[in-house]
């Protein structure tokens, strides 16, 4: 064999060999873009995002479809959000919002939402 064949063959063989260890390699974790921020300040942050369509701390307009969320116990909260977030909950807007919180975030706000007065805003 040429030298250049043997080494284009040489060559060939250990890209081969890279690309099958690559291969066999598991899947990175996908990038945590933000730690969760599970400070009451972080929390009440939360919370406020929720607020342009559950009302301000939780608490529905009067007449809203939409569900309030002061007063109602943590786990069904945790619940209905994973429910979301695993897209096992029909939704308009929640799946793709509950995909961006951690367990950690959602089971804080849950327990922040739980501990508002119950009720609609009038």
């Amino acid at each position: 064999m040429k030298p250049r064949a043997v080494h284009a063959l040489t060559a060939g063989l250990a890209a081969a060999a890279a690309s099958l260890a690559c291969a066999q390699q598991p899947a990175p974790p996908p990038p945590a873009f933000a730690a969760p921020n599970l400070t009451d300040k972080g929390v009440r942050s939360i919370a406020t995002a929720c607020a342009m369509c559950h009302g301000t701390q939780g608490r529905a307009v009067e007449g809203s479809s939409v569900a309030a969320l002061a007063g109602r116990p943590a786990a069904e909260t945790v619940a209905q959000m994973k429910a979301f977030k695993e897209g096992t909950r029909q939704a308009t807007i929640m799946h793709q919002i509950a995909k961006g919180y951690s367990d950690a975030e959602i089971a804080a706000v849950a327990a922040y939402f739980a501990q508002q007065t119950s009720g609609r805003t009038p």
